[in-house]
Formats: C-alpha cells, structure tokens, sequence
C-alpha cells in the first residue's frame, strides 16, 4: 500500500530542534544548513521583516521522520529548504505548503528533494523550473598544507565591520555573475548586513589573511559548530589580490582551528566556479553531496 506522509510546521525553532534534533545529529554533515539555522533562530531570533520563518518535519503513516524542510530565507523567493526524503514525501511537503496559501517561486537544498519539490509545484501552479546555482557540499579528509604566503590570519576587528561588510556584499554579486546573473545586484547580499557581521565577530567566526604590514587582502567566515559540524563560508580574494595564494591560506588556517576545536569542517562550492573547486579538493575536502537553487520562471 502507498505510504501516506503528515507534514508538520513550526515557527519555533526550539520545538522543531527539540522534535528533530535526533535525526539532524545522525546527519549533521548534509543537515548542517538547517541545523546551524535553526540554531541561529533559536538563540537570536528570526531575522525582522521575513515573511516566512518555518520549520516543517515530514514523517510517515508509522510516525517515523522521513524528511526535514525549512523556509527561512530573508531574500526573494524566500526559497524552501529541504533535507533528503523520499520523493513521495516530496510531494506531500509540497502540497501542505501550497495549502497553507504561500506563494512559491524557488526551492533549495538536497538533490533530488528540492528538484522533485518544485517540479510538483510547478505542475501545481504553473511555470518552468530553472537553476540558479548549483552547489557542492565538501567535508575535510586529511588537511593538505598549501604553498606558504606571507602574512598571517587573525580575527576580524570591530572597526573592520564595515570592510568585512563589503566584501561579503561582494562575495555574493562575484557568486551570482558566476552563474550567468549579471546587473551588479544580489537579494542574498541585500539581505546580509551589518548586525550579521557584528553578529559573527561575537561568535568568533571572522577572519582577515593580512600581508605582515597587518593589511587585510582576504576574507573567510565561517558558521558556529551544529551537532559537531562547522561550515566555513563566505571566503573571498579582493580582484586585485587574486591568484597570490591568499584564500588556500586563509582556509587552510580556518580548517585547522575548527577541527581543533573538534569540529567536522565542511564547505559548499559553487560548480560554476572551477577555481575553487580545484582549491579546496587540493587542501583535502571531498564531496559529499549535491545541492541546487532552483527558481520557478
């Protein structure tokens, strides 16, 4: 007989931690989006001025989890995020949100989960399903050191939030024309600012590569750990210091210190961008999943 899947929501980022706190630990690598969100929400609070802030917890006809899913974006199309579940429970997830009266214009996460779900919403609603970005999730084997370059890493300083602000910004905008979005504009750069930075210099996870005139020339952020799993992201080079070795040093360093801590290191790529693809497989990290960022056009 065909499973038959309930589909539960939360606002509440502590019940949804406290209901599925179990399965995100037995994945804490490719659930490590939606853990160190949910996380984030539970001890800051949702970002002001989103228009959806949900957790949802698929489970099927025998209770069992069978899938986890978020919408927390704080930029159009305020995308669903979702976690690895069977495609049936997809459809499910899909439905209940449509139900619920949302309006749904692009989905994230685990392949195949978020291409089945908006494919089922576009077959709902209408529309063509097209891809933004298309990610890859690395995790760290055995760290290999890169070349030497001068200089060294240190943390981001309070009177550097705002430098460290910008080149965030243009982290994103570098991001988007390297999958083909031109303009010099990004809803994830508009949605990221000042607090965040402030908010990371609190938590420790800022980092400048800085030439031995204490200059920085680099930038590599990183996540608080979720279940033992900290990400680093954003890492970003200045145009004009590029090639010079900066970032293979810069994430290299910030690798060391995380597993130090204890912590499984994980990075997402994005597959437009072979450079650094090629750096981060050469300092050690292998793949482990596929993710995408779907748009319904």
């Amino acid at each position: 007989m065909p499973t038959e899947y309930d589909v539960w929501f939360t606002d509440d980022p502590r019940e949804f931690l406290a209901v599925a706190g179990e399965v995100l630990a037995e994945e804490p690598v490719t659930g490590t989006v939606v853990a160190t969100i949910a996380a984030r929400f539970a001890e800051h609070g949702a970002p002001e001025g989103i228009p959806h802030a949900w957790f949802a917890v698929v489970r099927d006809d025998a209770g069992a989890i069978a899938g986890l899913a978020m919408r927390t974006a704080p930029f159009a199309p305020y995308p669903v995020y979702l976690l690895a579940m069977p495609d049936d429970a997809v459809r499910a997830l899909a439905s209940a949100v449509l139900a619920r009266g949302e309006e749904v214009r692009g989905a994230t996460g685990l392949r195949p989960a978020a291409d089945v779900f908006l494919a089922a919403v576009a077959e709902a609603t209408g529309g063509t399903v097209e891809v933004h970005l298309h990610h890859r999730l690395f995790e760290l084997g055995t760290l290999v050191e890169p070349r030497p370059v001068p200089g060294r890493l240190r943390p981001v300083r309070a009177g550097e939030a705002d430098l460290a602000l910008t080149w965030v910004h243009q982290f994103f905008v570098d991001a988007d024309e390297q999958a083909g979005r031109t303009g010099g504009h990004s809803a994830e750069a508009s949605a990221f600012g000042l607090h965040d930075i402030e908010r990371k210099l609190d938590e420790g996870v800022l980092w400048f590569w800085v030439d031995p005139d204490d200059r920085p020339v680099h930038l590599t952020g990183a996540n608080p750990p979720a279940y033992g799993v900290g990400r680093i992201g954003p890492v970003f080079t200045p145009a004009a210091e590029r090639g010079r070795g900066w970032a293979a040093a810069a994430v290299a360093e910030v690798s060391r210190l995380l597993r130090a801590r204890g912590e499984r290191v994980t990075l997402f790529t994005d597959q437009a961008n072979p450079t650094s693809n090629a750096l981060y497989q050469a300092l050690g990290y292998r793949a482990v999943a596929d993710t995408v960022q779907l748009v319904l056009g």
